[in-house]
């Protein structure tokens, strides 16, 4: 194909995908069904794993959970088989990589395979909005969600560029939860958001398709802020809006 048809496809296909997202602003989005589904959650003994296990849960979904908390964890099954969930805990330390291996090698058979050769699955990753707008004494935290978000941007254009399209991915990033993981957290984004609404966001984004989840859904404007507005502009609106905490619980000093 030459030039000019490419950019005769380019300028069609970018017209109906301006259409396509107005109709979509007054049609409800379609929902999928999670009933059955094979559901491999990583965290699950507490904070936004254990919730999200719940959610899957409740609509009758296949669990996996994988926490280096064995009480925690299995703490977290029980609830789920109560909701009428079938659950299989594995204890996994992700910080060694030869307990990752062999679990892995127990569950990947039961995903990946079937994934790629069914050509269906949903992947999905949580990170923060630290992994869009970086924040001062958190180099490392925003550094590691920097990368969880491009692994998922990675991977989706892998799975395209396979052709793999059933297969879904969605990243979700929120800004502070009050999971403890910060002391005394402040914002003028919005109030510290809670575990269950964060998750009730990260469902509707699995069930809708959506590639990314903000929440707020606002931090979508700031994401825009930060492309065309001019540095000074931009740096100053940082110092006006920047997250505020007495420390990070657990981060080693680095003075």
């Amino acid at each position: 194909m030459n030039l000019l048809l490419e950019l005769l496809l380019f300028l069609v296909t970018l017209l109906y995908s301006y259409l396509e997202a107005f109709v979509k602003l007054f049609v409800p989005a379609r929902r999928k069904s999670l009933s059955g589904e094979l559901v491999l959650i990583t965290g699950a003994g507490h904070g936004v794993g254990r919730a999200t296990a719940l959610e899957f849960a409740k609509r009758q979904s296949r669990l996996v959970l994988w926490d280096i908390n064995k009480h925690g964890v299995e703490e977290t099954a029980a609830e789920c088989q109560k909701l009428g969930a079938t659950v299989q805990t594995f204890v996994v330390d992700c910080s060694k990589r030869e307990e990752i291996y062999s679990t892995a090698d127990k569950t990947t058979r039961a995903f990946l395979p079937v994934m790629m050769n069914n050509n269906y699955g949903h992947i999905v990753t949580v990170a923060s909005a630290a992994g869009q707008f970086v924040t001062p004494f958190m180099v490392a935290y925003c550094s590691s969600k920097f990368a969880a978000v491009g692994f998922h941007k990675a991977l989706t254009e892998e799975l395209s560029a396979l052709g793999k399209d059933g297969i879904k991915t969605t990243c979700l990033c929120p800004v502070f939860i009050n999971t403890g993981f910060v002391k005394n957290p402040s914002t003028r984004l919005g109030k510290i958001l809670e575990v269950e609404e964060v998750v009730e966001a990260l469902m509707e984004g699995i069930v809708t398709n959506q590639k990314m989840v903000f929440v707020p859904p606002q931090l979508n404007i700031a994401l825009l802020s930060e492309m065309v507005f001019p540095e000074r502009a931009l740096n100053l609106l940082k110092k006006m809006t920047l997250p505020k905490f007495d420390a990070v619980i657990g981060q080693r000093s680095t003075q």
